[in-house]
């Protein structure tokens, strides 16, 4: 399957035409109206900060269902306790800064360019992109941050300054997006943390139809303290 190269052109190639290790499109922009329409395709950025920009959509692709979520007894224990907050859209700026910066097994660098920060910051300032921040003593601590279209959450980074607060984020945001009506939150990838979380691989043609159908369903657009409580 030849790589396609992407020009001007607000287009993105199927998303079954990707390689076999999920690479279907680069070059292109992080334009709003861009990002968007691969939102609603199923594929999303990812590259390094020496690299052009590179769209994937992988097969399998990592997704949590709702209903399928897993809280070990430990971390009950964890939510339990009264020394955090959780809070959505308060701080979208450090939340995303704070993915960036953070130091992570096995990777050297961060895929979190500016380019990609002042983007997701715009889709932010539209209601589309959010964030989950964990407080502690007043200081942002673990959170996450992705894109809502529809019934669909796109998770795309999280990070932890103290023990399991990116899984209190997490946790948290499942809860909700189920009682909201949200069909699943895209994990993209599989890696031990989301595993452990109750994430699980589904075939990408299964991963598309689930995307369509959550479309159908309205975007929760503006900021999540505010509608979510």
């Amino acid at each position: 399957m030849p790589l396609h190269l992407l020009s001007d052109e607000l287009y993105f190639p199927p998303a079954d035409q990707a390689l076999p290790e999920g690479l279907l499109a680069i070059g292109g922009d992080l334009s709003v109206p861009r990002l968007l329409l691969a939102y609603e395709q199923g594929i999303f950025p990812w590259y390094s900060h020496d690299d052009p920009i590179m769209w994937w959509c992988p097969d399998p692709r990592c997704v949590l269902f709702h209903r399928k979520l897993k809280v070990s007894k430990s971390m009950r224990n964890v939510l339990n306790r009264s020394n955090y907050e959780v809070s959505f859209d308060q701080h979208f700026d450090e939340v995303i800064a704070a993915c960036a910066e953070i130091e992570r097994k096995g990777e050297d660098g961060t895929w979190i360019t500016e380019e990609i920060k002042k983007s997701y910051i715009s889709l932010h300032e539209l209601g589309l992109a959010h964030s989950v921040e964990v407080m502690m003593d007043g200081e942002l601590v673990g959170g996450l941050y992705g894109v809502s279209i529809g019934g669909m959450f796109f998770g795309e980074s999280m990070f932890s300054k103290r023990s399991n607060t990116s899984k209190i984020a997490f946790i948290h945001l499942s809860r909700i997006l189920e009682e909201r009506g949200f069909l699943a939150i895209d994990c993209q990838v599989m890696n031990a943390h989301l595993a452990s979380l109750g994430a699980i691989n589904v075939p990408r043609k299964d991963f598309l139809s689930l995307l369509s159908e959550a479309q159908e369903k309205p975007t929760l657009k503006g900021n999540w303290q505010e509608l979510l409580n």
